[in-house]
């Protein structure tokens, strides 16, 4: 019996990996590709992102969203039952593409396709670790002893460095390719220096590869034949041996208002907003009076993108859902005061 190839996409949140999934959906010709697509917080945002890519490749029944968890926790109860779905229907696909949520780590799942009752059906082609250039040129994983000090002096019982450099450095270590996306936004010079820290990071052999949008050649990203679930020992973690990973770090929230007249000024004063804040991510739809198509928004830092989506489907309720993803301690009736604000 022919095993199933799994790809997994990894990388932090905002670094471009529903913009890569989407990618591969339409231009994967012939993989006849799946997706399970998790989500950190309880309302999921990607799967429809995914939905409303206009192509027949984006076919509900092939696109399984797992919110409210990180995958890499929930293993047992969401991941493996999903994957079986899959796997098990009349006519599977001919390869899954797993997109973690921001937060979680890579191995776990890869040590989960190794249990006996998996592997035989499928195998782990690669993991894809994708890169935010411009955050990572920016200092965003690296370890801000000024910061460390203040949230242990908020709660004693912070007992690691930094939760972001952790996660970035977890998925590095389990990385089969590495994708650095965004290039665009950050010079050469920096970019150069951010390619050579980060490849004295990986394992050998692993490649580096540059993206703009998540834009890249299939073949490159599908197709790695890695069987990382034979090769588990060369992939350290910093969580091996811990009961489980803690998210406790971090935390979601959902903010829902009224229609937005003008989005333009809304992108203004939610930028103004993460960076007062320290927001991680923001991202969500909006509603945008006399217009029929929802307004996807995304926001990285204080850069915010948008466009609009598909259009609002019949009875379906046209409403602005935003989901806010920070560190610990987020000023939450601030923060929805302030977007719920005309």
């Amino acid at each position: 019996m022919r095993r199933i190839p799994v790809t997994i996409v990894t990388g932090f949140l905002g670094a471009g990996k529903t913009s890569l999934v989407r990618h591969l959906l339409t231009a994967a010709a012939g993989h006849r590709l799946a997706i399970i697509v998790n989500e950190f917080g309880e309302l999921g945002i990607d799967r429809d992102l995914l939905l409303g890519c206009g192509d027949d490749a984006c076919a509900a029944g092939d696109i399984v969203e797992l919110a409210n968890g990180c995958l890499c926790c929930t293993v047992a109860d969401d991941f493996l039952p999903a994957l079986t779905g899959l796997i098990d229907r009349p006519e599977p696909p001919g390869h899954i593409v797993v997109e973690t949520s921001g937060l979680a780590l890579p191995k776990p799942l890869v040590q989960a396709l190794a249990w006996p009752e998996i592997r035989t059906r499928v195998t782990v082609d690669g993991v894809v670790a994708v890169i935010d250039a411009a955050a990572a040129v920016a200092g965003r994983f690296a370890s801000d002893p000024d910061a460390i000090a203040r949230q242990r002096a908020a709660d004693p019982s912070v007992d690691h460095d930094n939760p972001l450099e952790e996660v970035f450095s977890d998925q590095l270590a389990c990385a089969d390719l590495v994708i650095l996306n965004k290039t665009d936004l950050v010079d050469r010079g920096r970019l150069a220096a951010l390619r050579a820290d980060i490849a004295a990071r990986l394992r050998p052999a692993v490649k580096i590869v540059a993206a703009e949008r998540g834009q890249l050649a299939p073949e490159a990203a599908l197709g790695l034949v890695a069987a990382a679930e034979d090769d588990l020992a060369a992939r350290p973690s910093l969580h091996d041996g811990a009961a489980a990973h803690n998210h406790d770090d971090f935390e979601s929230f959902v903010v829902t208002r009224a229609p937005v007249a003008d989005p333009a000024a809304f992108a203004r004063r939610l930028a103004a907003l993460i960076g007062e804040h320290d927001i991680l991510r923001v991202k969500g739809f909006l509603d945008i009076p006399g217009r029929d198509r929802r307004h996807a928004i995304q926001a990285v830092g204080a850069r915010v993108e948008r466009h609009f989506d598909r259009a609002w489907l019949p009875g379906e309720p046209r409403a602005t859902r935003l989901v806010v993803i920070g560190n610990k301690g987020l000023d939450r009736a601030a923060i929805a005061a302030a977007l719920e604000a005309d």
